[in-house]
């Protein structure tokens, strides 16, 4: 796998999208709109293709995942499409022993804890995923202009997964490692970062027009503890896909503290979720930096003249932004009415249309 495989930056279909325009703090013709999680729980025609087909599985299915990232666009008319995966894909991939189970999530058989548990991490190769590279291969033939994004989990988001064994409210065996054993966590990190870097490098070589990295968990350390021993492996992550000229998005759940920090982390956009206007995000973030968000996502549930109430003072507040991806400030909720997402799309286009 060579960074040589195709030439710098983004394909040229999807050069002058709206969304990569955004992304690149250029001006655009309509703010340009996409959901996390579209391709999801809430489309009655993904639960139709997933019936019966466990979510890991779903994930290694290339015509499976091409049908499901063209549903929400299809459907919603979106501005990009987001690759249909999980975080924990190239975790599987490399051989660790997890699935993910309904109702619960990733959940790991043998927690990682002690320093030779790290020799179950090898490095992640274009063999190990294949099926991700025949896939996006199919999607951007399908999607033509659209641009789609790959992505993948964050190192700090994969360990707490990898050292609690499943999701955790507080992280306590995860924050214990950290604080405990340096040195370990370090190690940890920093494999974990090579095989995050590995899985975009594939995506991006296989077409991808843009990439976000999900710290879904985050939001749980304090700033100082942020920089010391989360932010440089993120930052690896960064640099090791700078090349490509791709933008580089990075978001994270709860993380108003930290975004001036997940910026200089090396993203292009930061991601922020319902809890921080934008004008005061953009503000921490500092300038340099388009933004992503950031309506609450169950603000969905409302009649759709709130919504749309709700969704002017996401983009009044972005008004003065270098550059804005309107989306949620999280992922679609399951029981989320799929015609409000396509009414809210209809309406951020037509009030920022230039």
């Amino acid at each position: 796998m060579s960074a040589n495989t195709r030439p710098p930056g983004p394909p040229t279909q999807t050069y002058d999208s709206a969304f990569l325009k955004a992304c690149r703090r250029e001006p655009v013709p309509h703010t340009p709109v996409w959901f996390m999680r579209q391709a999801g729980r809430s489309l009655p025609e993904y639960l139709k293709v997933r019936e019966g087909v466990p979510m890991l599985e779903s994930c290694m299915r290339p015509e499976l995942v091409t049908e499901i990232t063209l549903q929400p666009v299809r459907r919603h008319k979106v501005d990009a499409a987001i690759y249909f995966s999980d975080i924990v894909v190239p975790l599987k991939a490399i051989g660790v022993d997890l699935d993910i189970k309904p109702g619960v999530g990733p959940v790991v058989a043998e927690p990682i804890r002690r320093r030779e548990d790290l020799a179950r991490l090898r490095d992640l190769t274009l063999d190990d995923v294949a099926y991700v590279t025949e896939a996006i291969g199919a999607l951007t033939g399908e999607l033509g202009a659209t641009p789609l994004i790959g992505f993948a989990g964050a190192p700090f988001t994969l360990a707490s997964y990898l050292v609690e064994g499943g999701p955790s409210r507080n992280h306590e065996n995860t924050k214990a490692l950290m604080y405990g054993d340096p040195g370990l966590w370090a190690d940890l990190l920093d494999r974990l970062a090579d095989i995050t870097a590995a899985f975009l490098k594939v995506q991006i070589e296989a077409g991808a027009s843009a990439v976000q990295l999900f710290d879904s968990w985050v939001g749980a350390l304090a700033p100082d503890d942020y920089r010391r021993s989360v932010m440089p492996a993120s930052a690896k992550v960064f640099d090791a896909v700078a090349g490509y000229g791709v933008p580089r998005i990075h978001f994270g759940v709860g993380t108003g503290e930290l975004l001036g920090l997940m910026g200089e982390a090396g993203a292009d956009v930061v991601g922020v979720d319902w809890r921080v206007p934008l004008d005061e995000a953009a503000r921490r973030v500092g300038p340099g930096k388009a933004l992503q968000g950031n309506l609450d996502p169950a603000v969905l549930f409302a009649p759709r003249e709130a919504v749309e109430e709700q969704a002017g003072r996401v983009l009044d507040a972005a008004a003065g932004l270098e550059g804005h991806v309107f989306n949620l400030g999280h992922g679609v909720l399951p029981t989320t009415n799929p015609d409000a997402l396509t009414r809210l799309v209809e309406y951020v286009h037509t009030r920022t249309a230039r």
